[in-house]
């Protein structure tokens, strides 16, 4: 079994299918066991707490006379069902989360309250106003430990002498999916410390007239859909989204009302539920874990095992230092350990958002042995649901499938008809993804693919047939889904875009997008690398190609109105999800494809020099079956 580095070493100056990757699952010696201090999944109740409502109307955000809404992020403790080693006492966890200000609500929750939005185009407002408080004025140490080596908020230039136990924990706050102005997208580098008289704001403000501000507008010109919001400040982005900042943000149309009696005989509250799944790891006194030392898991995997070299003068102890992947073993949904759901007879919608840091799921229902089992053991075949729509909206048609494969960051809204088990049975939705790095094929017959010796994060929740039928009608029919009539739009351009995995100044891996042709702008003008020593020192002059960090210049810069296709080369070991902002896209097709490999050096954001690629002969080769 060949490792990240022996991979990307033998690849350079090679031809390299796009189906290698597949080869590069980590082996079972890298099998990570139980940390001493940890808690153990394996003795953790399954299928025990009720799971919280991210629908119910009471826990929907109110907004104030004038429409708009204002939240806080502060601190907060929450109980997650997880309980101590002797299995008798509940833990606590402190968490970040969102609190609803208007409600004089100052207890935060993890997830956040769910924002429910009409869409102007049935009658909403234009725009939706939301203000975010950063209230972690007493915070003087993040819950989780920060590699400040990173490219992160106070490591750039101007920012190098703040630091969060004097300045306090920078956020911003992203609407993922959503449609919005610039300075009110989330931008990484829009962040800003805790509310005060010294608060520090992020250097993209002195790009916005009128400056920093709390208050921002979403545009409602938007068809329906499950959005979700969650922060999204340079460099600590999983930290934050970790702590607990995520939370849902749904619009509503005049098709997808969210009323049961809407036009398309949708489920509607109580019948819609949406789940935020998420994995973590804990301490065994309930404090949230995130590997970062020596002896942590997957230090050996990402450090001593890549050969990564961490100057003790910077990493003292080893670390912390931030590892490029996160397997967590506990599975959460909406802030709970493997809860459960108590249903009726009839059909759901579930609106499910993958919420993870680095986990594809392939999600399936199954019926359990018997009513109270909290295993697989003797569970049924995989049981049919229908996918109706996923990030963008409804779909373009009703799909029926026995399994799912779910990617981080992603939503997918689905049906299931509990009338299709019998009353009082249990129905389990199983993960057979592993706990490992996605490339492509999923699993759990091989069991040297997983990272944890006795994983538990085959089982997500329970549903309980439990519930009489009422007299609400169920006539739901998927037949009616037909939202989305895809993109007939004439196309302004090819692109071609790609992933690379490198390697920063100490040996890391390091994912970078990049470009898989010499970037021109949007007129066909060519985009170069800066003409900086920097740059030219490490040999990027001319026109950009290949992997590309963060700070250098943007090589994606269509012009307002155009289509483009995207041509997405992925030259990694894993899969990856595909996040765009402000716009909708469709995929057309996905292929194999061969290249040759060329080392090409990566200025880092202190000007010293990391490692990356280019590709060079791209060849297309066979069609990839979706």
């Amino acid at each position: 079994m060949v490792s990240r580095r022996k991979f990307l070493q033998s690849s350079a100056g090679v031809a390299a299918l796009a189906s290698l990757p597949l080869s590069l699952r980590w082996s079972v010696a890298r099998a990570v066991g139980l940390a001493p201090g940890l808690s153990d999944p394996a003795l953790q109740p399954k299928f025990a707490e009720m799971v919280p409502d991210a629908l119910n109307p009471g826990f929907k955000y109110v907004p104030n006379k004038k429409g708009a809404y204002k939240v806080q992020i502060r601190e907060a403790l929450q109980q997650t069902g997880l309980m101590d080693p002797t299995g008798t006492n509940k833990l606590w966890t402190p968490v970040w989360g969102y609190a609803d200000q208007n409600a004089n609500m100052k207890t935060a929750t993890w997830p956040g309250k769910t924002f429910e939005i009409q869409s102007s185009r049935a009658g909403g407002a234009d725009k939706t106003q939301v203000t975010w408080a950063n209230s972690l004025k007493k915070v003087n140490q993040h819950l989780l430990p920060i590699d400040t080596n990173l490219h992160w908020c106070y490591a750039l230039h101007g920012y190098e002498n703040y630091d969060i136990a004097t300045d306090g924990v920078p956020i911003i706050t992203h609407l993922h999916g959503g449609f919005s102005d610039f300075q009110y997208d989330g931008n990484p580098e829009f962040f800003y410390s805790p509310d005060g008289p010294n608060q520090i704001a992020g250097p993209q403000w002195a790009n916005v007239p009128g400056g920093f501000t709390k208050k921002f507008f979403y545009d409602n010109d938007v068809p329906a859909g499950n959005l979700w919001y969650h922060d999204h400040a340079l460099g600590i982005t999983r930290m934050n989204v970790y702590a607990g900042l995520a939370g849902f943000y749904f619009v509503r149309d005049d098709q997808d009302t969210g009323k049961e009696d809407n036009p398309l005989d949708l489920p509607a509250w109580p019948y819609e539920k949406a789940y935020a799944i998420q994995d973590r790891m804990f301490r065994n006194t309930g404090e949230l874990f995130y590997s970062a030392f020596p002896g942590d898991p997957f230090y050996d995997d990402f450090i001593t095992g890549e050969g990564a070299i961490l100057p003790p003068e910077l990493f003292p102890n080893g670390g912390p230092t931030a590892l490029a992947e996160f397997f967590g073993d506990h599975m959460i949904v909406n802030g709970k350990i493997w809860p459960k759901e108590e249903v009726e007879p009839r059909n759901y919608r579930l609106h499910l958002l993958n919420g993870t840091d680095s986990r594809f799921m392939a999600i399936r229902f199954r019926g359990a042995a018997t009513s109270t089992s909290t295993d697989l053991a003797g569970a049924g075949a995989p049981m049919p649901f229908t996918v109706i729509g996923s990030d963008q909206g409804l779909a373009e048609a009703a799909t029926e499938v026995d399994t799912l494969v779910f990617e981080p960051g992603s939503r997918y809204d689905v049906t299931f008809d509990f009338k299709s088990v019998p009353d009082g049975s249990r129905v389990i939705m199983e993960n057979i993804a592993w706990d490992s790095p996605f490339g492509g094929d999923f699993g759990r017959d091989n069991p040297d693919a997983d990272l944890f010796p006795d994983s538990q994060t085959d089982l997500v929740m329970a549903f309980d047939v439990s519930m009489p039928l009422s007299e609400v009608p169920d006539g739901f029919d998927p037949s009616v889904i037909g939202q989305y009539a895809g993109n007939n739009n004439a196309v302004d351009r090819t692109r071609k875009v790609a992933l690379f995995e490198g390697m920063d100044e100490f040996g890391r891996l390091q994912p970078l997008l990049g470009t898989a042709e010499p970037a021109t702008d949007y007129l066909g003008n060519p985009v170069n690398w800066p003409n900086t020593p920097d740059y030219v020192n490490a040999g990027l002059v001319g026109q950009m190609s290949g992997s590309i960090a963060w700070h250098s210049p943007t090589t994606e810069n269509p012009a307002v109105g155009d289509t483009e296709i995207w041509e997405i080369y992925n030259a990694t070991g894993d899969a990856h999800p595909v996040h765009l902002h402000l716009v909708n896209f469709q995929v057309m097709d996905r292929q194999e494809f061969a290249a040759d490999v060329v080392n090409q050096p990566v200025v880092q954001h202190n000007g010293v020099q990391g490692n990356g690629f280019r590709l060079e002969n791209i060849q297309l080769g066979a069609a990839v079956d979706p």
